[in-house]
């Protein structure tokens, strides 16, 4: 029997490091504080499980004065979510919809699977 602790997994550790959504994608929020908000995804972030979406989740950034910025200041940006916390929607309904690859014309694509549509 061990008598250390277990260590929690590192935020890098995750052994499949893949999303349902990529960069562009329209989503919709389906849990938590912001559920029913719709944007796109502005960045992916496999690594870490989490997606930053666009006017989704908006933090206060205290942001010192540098060369670029100089008055500094309070910023407002959007900060990521966990990626199970959106779904991609489905461009035939606008609703939120899971999604599968299917195989069309010899090239792998990711299809919804409420209306059976290919999603870009």
């Amino acid at each position: 029997m061990a008598t250390g602790k277990m260590k929690a997994p590192s935020a890098g550790s995750y052994h499949n490091n893949k999303l349902h959504v990529k960069k562009g994608d329209n989503v919709i929020v389906i849990s938590g504080k912001h559920k029913g908000a719709t944007g796109t995804v502005l960045l992916a972030l496999p690594a870490d499980q989490k997606v930053v979406v666009e006017g989704v989740n908006i933090v206060k950034k205290h942001v010192k004065p540098s060369a670029s910025n100089t008055t500094g200041g309070i910023e407002e940006r959007p900060a990521a979510l966990h990626a199970s916390k959106v779904q991609l929607l489905d461009p035939e309904t606008g609703k939120a919809t899971r999604i599968r690859k299917d195989i069309v014309d010899g090239k792998k694509v990711r299809v919804g699977v409420s209306s059976g549509k290919v999603i870009d």
